[in-house]
């Protein structure tokens, strides 16, 4: 591809003429489909991504200086909408993730909060039912930076390695965002737990 032809088509492309975007097709478009495909790794997003580059390349041939080759700018173009396309992708796998993490977290601290009939327990059993009630409250009022390591780590059982790799954080991290969750933990349950003591130190009256 020599510049003179490539000067003619730009021109071209300057000035609107909607048949050069075909001859953009025809002189580039396998070559940026094989550069997509050896970043996308699939055939159907390598295909998105060259329409993407060609739209983008008529739309912005106002903005190419000359300074190199315009085939040296189209690749440019081209890695950086495959880049873009592939954090996006990351990005919405991540918050799936999320989502589906927090949709398990929601059904066990369901389960902790389970309905029951109050009214024939035991003392002991109904102070272990509300205990369960007011520890999976306590957890859902915790930020998320804090209620996912309780949840990983002491609801879920995971070892301290599974949730940093769960998390993608260090284990040091874990540790003390657990630690922190668990201190702000035991802060919101100390008035629960001071009238459970109250409650087993009061004498009965016959």
């Amino acid at each position: 591809m020599n510049r003179t032809e490539d000067r003619l088509l730009i021109g071209r492309l300057q000035a609107r003429d909607e048949t050069a975007v075909h001859e953009l097709a025809d002189r580039y478009g396998a070559r940026i489909y094989q550069l997509a495909l050896r970043q996308m790794k699939n055939p159907e997003d390598a295909e998105e991504v060259t329409q993407d580059v060609l739209m983008k390349v008529y739309r912005k041939i106002d903005a190419f200086r000359g300074d190199s080759a315009l085939s040296s700018w189209i690749y440019r173009i081209t890695f950086n909408t495959a880049m873009s396309k592939l954090r996006t992708a990351k990005q919405t796998r991540a918050a799936q993730q999320r989502d589906r993490s927090r949709d398990g977290e929601d059904e066990k601290l369901q389960a902790l909060r389970e309905p029951a009939d109050w009214s024939h327990m035991p003392d002991e059993e109904l102070l272990r039912t509300q205990l369960r009630q007011a520890v999976a409250t306590a957890i859902q009022e915790l930020p998320e930076i804090y209620r996912v390591p309780v949840v990983l780590r002491d609801i879920e059982g995971l070892s301290t390695e599974e949730a940093s790799s769960r998390l993608h954080v260090k284990d040091q991290t874990l540790k003390s965002r657990l630690h922190r969750g668990r201190l702000m933990l035991r802060t919101r349950l100390q008035a629960f737990t001071n009238g459970l003591t109250l409650h087993r130190q009061t004498p009965a009256y016959s």
